[in-house]
């Protein structure tokens, strides 16, 4: 038990030396910075004129219809690179699952391009 512990004492003394400087940091900062903002610095933001309406307005569904479809080709895409890495191990099978997974990707990028999702009006 004690030779496992060992192991994790790097582990250990790394995460104490990253929050003991992060503290450091943190009250460095909080001493030495000038801590007088000015009202143009405390003031809303939002592109160079006073916002107009409230904040909790509901977006446009576009939105969020850009965002799932960036997150499900991000992801797709990234399940390329094990393939691309393992393609010599896996042999014909693999790549012919690859194939079909990329197929259907392609079909799905294709639907969508010609419902209209990926065009903002």
């Amino acid at each position: 038990m004690q030779e496992l512990l060992s192991e994790y004492l790097p582990i250990l003394i790394f995460i104490g030396i990253a929050v003991g400087l992060s503290a450091v940091i943190i009250i460095a900062s909080l001493v030495l910075a000038k801590q007088a903002p000015d009202a143009e610095k405390l003031s809303a933001y939002e592109c160079g004129f006073s916002p107009f309406e409230d904040a909790r307005i509901k977006f446009d569904v576009r939105f969020y219809l850009v965002a799932i479809l960036f997150i499900i080709f991000d992801l797709e895409v990234a399940f390329l690179f094990p393939w691309a890495v393992t393609l010599g191990d896996i042999g014909t099978f693999g790549f012919l699952s690859m194939v079909i997974f990329l197929a259907v990707l392609t079909i799905g990028f294709v639907y969508e391009w010609k419902k209209g999702a990926l065009e903002w009006e």
